[in-house]
């Protein structure tokens, strides 16, 4: 059985970062972002910030228990010709910039591969990604490991998704939270990194499907259905880690991001999952249903109050309602 309200109840109150949460994150982004910006030998340097990751692409789920959320952001600074051999002096500037501020100065901060990290006490964490666009027309951000560049689209991303997005009827963002959310809270194909999960799910999002099948992204239940049996047939074709290419177009991969042994678990939980999923979907009865898509999402997943029009007056009044709920609070809309 669908059960497309249950997702919509699960989506909304249990899977979405919250909208208060969101509002924190944009406001600390952009004090962060003025704090940057007047700051005497960055400052400078500071031509803008873009949401980037899942927090651009719509993606981000609430965090396991009291972990912590997190969100990246690019800093667009102009290029120092200065600094043209050594990539990494852009994370060591942010990063000395932070540690200079009164404020951000005293907070946990730490420089990691491609980003400066700066962590709020119990709540989240902000990765403030350096990106460049060079004299020669490349985008670029850094990889303080090995002191070079890495080559970047967000725009050409974004406009991947937003086609898929499209494509799915505004459904494939709702299925890659679903899937997210299987992996942190559910402990599932833990170590596949987000961009690669993203990037194999918007990959199975197809015009032809749609054509052949034309209620295959009716909902959210259908478009998940749909999606990872599309992914897991894919995938059982593949004993071997295939190459994900960056579906911008950049030119780059997401190889180095996973290696064969989370390859091959992702792919036997996915072609688990697949099967999961299809049980509970094709379940007729609803109550059999409900418990197949809990096996699968946890007792977090709810009920939904019973239709009760068949019932005489009498007994809908006194009728127990069987919605089941968890803690609520406001869900981002879609």
């Amino acid at each position: 059985m669908h059960c497309r309200k249950n997702f919509e109840a699960f989506l909304k109150n249990t899977v979405n970062l919250s909208q208060a949460k969101l509002a924190l994150l944009d406001f600390r982004v952009e004090a962060i972002y003025k704090a940057l910006q007047a700051d005497a030998e960055l400052g400078p340097l500071v031509r803008g910030k873009k949401p980037q990751g899942s927090w651009a692409q719509r993606t981000i789920i609430n965090p396991v228990g009291d972990s912590e959320f997190d969100a990246d952001f690019m800093l667009h600074l102009t290029e120092n010709t200065e600094w043209a051999n050594s990539p990494k002096t852009y994370i060591d500037k942010v990063y000395a910039a932070l540690h200079r501020h009164s404020t951000y100065g005293t907070m946990p901060h730490t420089r990691k591969c491609r980003c400066v990290q700066l962590s709020y006490a119990n709540s989240m964490h902000v990765d403030i990604v350096p990106y460049l666009q060079l004299a020669d027309g490349r985008e670029v951000i850094v990889n303080r490991d090995a002191n070079t560049w890495e080559q970047t689209d967000p725009a050409g991303f974004t406009a991947w998704m937003q086609t898929k997005d499209g494509i799915a009827n505004s459904n494939l963002r709702k299925v890659i939270r679903l899937m997210k959310y299987l992996r942190n809270h559910r402990g599932s194909f833990t170590g596949t990194r987000s961009i690669i999960l993203t990037t194999l799910l918007g990959e199975r999002v197809e015009e032809i499907k749609k054509l052949m099948d034309p209620g295959c992204y009716s909902d959210v239940p259908t478009t998940l259905l749909t999606i990872v049996e599309d992914l897991d047939r894919w995938l059982q074709e593949r004993p071997y880690k295939p190459s994900i290419a960056d579906p911008s177009g950049s030119g780059v991969t997401f190889d180095h991001r996973w290696d064969q042994t989370t390859y091959s678990y992702f792919r036997a939980r996915i072609h688990t999952h697949a099967r999961e999923i299809r049980e509970a979907y094709d379940e007729p009865d609803y109550d059999r249903s409900v418990r197949l898509w809990r096996k699968l999402f946890g007792d977090a997943f709810p009920d939904q109050p019973r239709a009760t029009a068949s019932l005489t007056p009498t007994a809908a009044k006194f009728a127990t309602p069987l919605l089941v709920t968890t803690t609520s609070r406001t869900g981002r809309a879609g």
